[in-house]
């Protein structure tokens, strides 16, 4: 399964049987879920810490260290899957009343070309 293959409609039902089958429901609340979220970006976290840009650029070229982050954002993106598909939450709805928020907070004439290295999406 490709993204250019899928829907996020089509991902959200495949974790809801991988989930069903094995009766996660009493396992997977909201709080269980948004800590599941956090440690398991705090482990994608663990193959960027303490290393250099050009270090982590190096990472994606090795197909042992690509994969084990890959793996990690799987894990992430299972979760949300989850963690929406549970209480309902419109990913693709959700995502653009975002962009439209972010579009006024930081409009293109203030933003683009910014020396701001973080910023919030």
């Amino acid at each position: 399964m490709k993204d250019d293959e899928t829907s996020v409609l089509a991902l959200k039902e495949k974790v809801k049987e991988f989930c069903d089958s094995r009766d996660w429901d009493q396992f997977h609340g909201a709080k269980d879920l948004a800590i599941a979220l956090a440690v398991e970006s705090a482990e994608l976290l663990e193959h960027f810490r303490y290393k250099s840009d050009k270090e982590v650029e190096d990472s994606f070229k090795s197909e042992k260290k690509r994969e084990e982050i890959c793996e990690e954002v799987a894990d992430i993106f299972g979760m949300l899957l989850r963690f929406a598909q549970r209480y309902d939450i419109d990913l693709a709805a959700e995502l653009d009343k975002k962009l439209v928020k972010n579009e006024k907070k930081y409009p293109l004439e203030k933003s683009k070309g910014s020396n701001r290295k973080y910023t919030e999406f």
